[in-house]
Protein backbone atom coordinates (compact mmCIF):
# COMPACT_ATOMS: atom_id res chain seq x y z
CA UNK A 1 0.00 0.00 0.00
CA UNK A 2 1.37 3.38 -0.91
CA UNK A 3 2.24 5.97 1.69
CA UNK A 4 -0.28 8.39 0.15
CA UNK A 5 -3.15 5.89 0.57
CA UNK A 6 -2.12 5.17 4.16
CA UNK A 7 -2.06 8.87 5.02
CA UNK A 8 -5.43 9.44 3.33
CA UNK A 9 -7.04 6.55 5.23
CA UNK A 10 -5.56 7.71 8.54
CA UNK A 11 -6.88 11.23 7.92
CA UNK A 12 -10.35 9.88 7.07
CA UNK A 13 -10.42 7.76 10.24
CA UNK A 14 -9.32 10.76 12.32
CA UNK A 15 -12.08 12.97 10.87
CA UNK A 16 -14.76 10.32 11.51
CA UNK A 17 -13.52 9.68 15.06
CA UNK A 18 -13.42 13.38 15.89
CA UNK A 19 -16.89 13.88 14.42
CA UNK A 20 -18.33 11.06 16.54
CA UNK A 21 -16.62 12.33 19.68
CA UNK A 22 -18.29 15.72 19.27
CA UNK A 23 -21.71 14.28 18.48
CA UNK A 24 -24.20 14.85 21.31
CA UNK A 25 -26.18 11.79 20.23
CA UNK A 26 -23.18 9.55 20.89
CA UNK A 27 -21.94 11.35 24.00
CA UNK A 28 -25.27 12.08 25.76
CA UNK A 29 -27.78 9.69 24.22
CA UNK A 30 -31.37 10.41 23.25
CA UNK A 31 -32.88 9.64 26.67
CA UNK A 32 -32.42 11.30 30.05
CA UNK A 33 -32.91 10.13 33.62
CA UNK A 34 -35.93 12.16 34.77
CA UNK A 35 -36.32 12.22 38.56
CA UNK A 36 -39.69 12.79 40.29
CA UNK A 37 -40.05 13.23 44.05
CA UNK A 38 -42.97 14.23 46.21
CA UNK A 39 -43.75 15.16 49.79
CA UNK A 40 -45.26 12.94 50.98
CA UNK A 41 -43.83 10.10 48.87
CA UNK A 42 -45.85 7.37 47.09
CA UNK A 43 -47.62 9.70 44.65
CA UNK A 44 -48.61 8.07 41.35
CA UNK A 45 -46.89 9.74 38.38
CA UNK A 46 -48.27 9.51 34.85
CA UNK A 47 -47.12 11.24 31.67
CA UNK A 48 -49.01 12.10 28.52
CA UNK A 49 -46.65 9.88 26.52
CA UNK A 50 -47.40 6.74 28.54
CA UNK A 51 -44.74 6.54 31.25
CA UNK A 52 -45.61 6.02 34.92
CA UNK A 53 -44.01 5.38 38.29
CA UNK A 54 -44.51 5.96 42.03
CA UNK A 55 -42.46 8.60 43.84
CA UNK A 56 -39.61 8.76 44.45
CA UNK A 57 -38.69 7.46 41.03
CA UNK A 58 -36.47 7.89 38.00
CA UNK A 59 -37.72 7.31 34.46
CA UNK A 60 -35.53 7.18 31.35
CA UNK A 61 -37.40 9.59 29.04
CA UNK A 62 -36.75 10.90 25.52
CA UNK A 63 -34.93 14.22 25.68
CA UNK A 64 -36.80 15.65 22.69
CA UNK A 65 -40.34 15.10 23.95
CA UNK A 66 -42.27 17.74 25.81
CA UNK A 67 -45.11 16.22 27.79
CA UNK A 68 -47.75 16.71 30.46
CA UNK A 69 -47.14 15.10 33.84
CA UNK A 70 -49.61 14.45 36.65
CA UNK A 71 -49.08 13.37 40.27
CA UNK A 72 -51.95 11.92 42.28
CA UNK A 73 -52.13 10.68 45.86
CA UNK A 74 -55.21 9.71 47.87
CA UNK A 75 -56.13 12.47 50.31
CA UNK A 76 -54.11 15.10 48.40
CA UNK A 77 -54.79 17.56 45.59
CA UNK A 78 -53.53 16.50 42.17
CA UNK A 79 -50.56 18.26 40.62
CA UNK A 80 -50.20 18.72 36.85
CA UNK A 81 -47.80 20.65 34.64
CA UNK A 82 -46.05 20.69 31.28
CA UNK A 83 -42.45 19.44 31.17
CA UNK A 84 -40.45 21.14 28.42
CA UNK A 85 -36.91 20.92 27.12
CA UNK A 86 -34.13 23.30 26.22
CA UNK A 87 -30.66 23.07 24.73
CA UNK A 88 -28.22 22.22 27.49
CA UNK A 89 -24.64 23.42 27.75
CA UNK A 90 -23.31 19.89 27.16
CA UNK A 91 -25.64 19.21 24.24
CA UNK A 92 -24.95 22.58 22.68
CA UNK A 93 -21.23 21.93 22.95
CA UNK A 94 -21.66 18.60 21.16
CA UNK A 95 -23.58 20.26 18.33
CA UNK A 96 -21.00 23.06 18.13
CA UNK A 97 -18.25 20.46 17.88
CA UNK A 98 -20.05 19.00 14.88
CA UNK A 99 -20.18 22.39 13.18
CA UNK A 100 -16.50 23.14 13.86
CA UNK A 101 -15.35 19.78 12.55
CA UNK A 102 -17.66 20.03 9.57
CA UNK A 103 -20.05 17.25 10.50
CA UNK A 104 -23.30 18.64 9.16
CA UNK A 105 -24.72 15.11 9.23
CA UNK A 106 -23.96 14.90 12.96
CA UNK A 107 -25.66 18.27 13.57
CA UNK A 108 -28.74 16.96 11.78
CA UNK A 109 -28.76 13.74 13.81
CA UNK A 110 -28.42 15.69 17.08
CA UNK A 111 -31.25 18.03 16.09
CA UNK A 112 -33.60 15.23 15.11
CA UNK A 113 -32.75 12.93 18.04
CA UNK A 114 -33.03 15.66 20.68
CA UNK A 115 -29.66 14.68 22.16
CA UNK A 116 -28.70 18.33 22.68
CA UNK A 117 -31.74 18.93 24.90
CA UNK A 118 -32.43 18.55 28.63
CA UNK A 119 -35.87 18.11 30.19
CA UNK A 120 -37.01 21.03 32.38
CA UNK A 121 -37.53 20.92 35.32
CA UNK A 122 -35.39 17.96 36.29
CA UNK A 123 -35.64 16.89 39.02
CA UNK A 124 -39.36 17.54 39.44
CA UNK A 125 -40.03 17.93 43.17
CA UNK A 126 -43.65 18.41 44.24
CA UNK A 127 -45.17 19.28 47.59
CA UNK A 128 -48.60 17.64 47.64
CA UNK A 129 -51.31 19.68 49.43
CA UNK A 130 -53.93 17.87 51.52
CA UNK A 131 -57.42 17.91 49.97
CA UNK A 132 -58.76 20.13 52.79
CA UNK A 133 -55.92 22.64 52.40
CA UNK A 134 -56.45 26.15 51.04
CA UNK A 135 -53.25 25.74 49.02
CA UNK A 136 -52.72 23.70 45.86
CA UNK A 137 -50.05 21.08 45.32
CA UNK A 138 -46.99 22.92 44.01
CA UNK A 139 -43.42 22.70 42.84
CA UNK A 140 -40.94 22.57 45.67
CA UNK A 141 -37.22 23.26 45.75
CA UNK A 142 -35.28 20.69 43.74
CA UNK A 143 -33.50 17.92 45.57
CA UNK A 144 -29.75 18.52 45.51
CA UNK A 145 -28.59 15.10 44.28
CA UNK A 146 -26.70 15.90 41.13
CA UNK A 147 -29.42 16.57 38.53
CA UNK A 148 -30.96 14.45 35.82
CA UNK A 149 -27.95 13.34 33.81
CA UNK A 150 -26.39 10.97 36.31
Amino acid sequence: MSTMKTVARAAAVAVVAANLAACATVVRGTKEDFRVESTPPSARVTTSHGYSCTTPCVMKLPRKSEFDIKLTLDGYKDFAMRVTNKISLEGGAGMAGNVIIGGILGVGVDAVSGAALDLQPNPLVVEMAPEDSAQDSRLSSPVVTGGGND
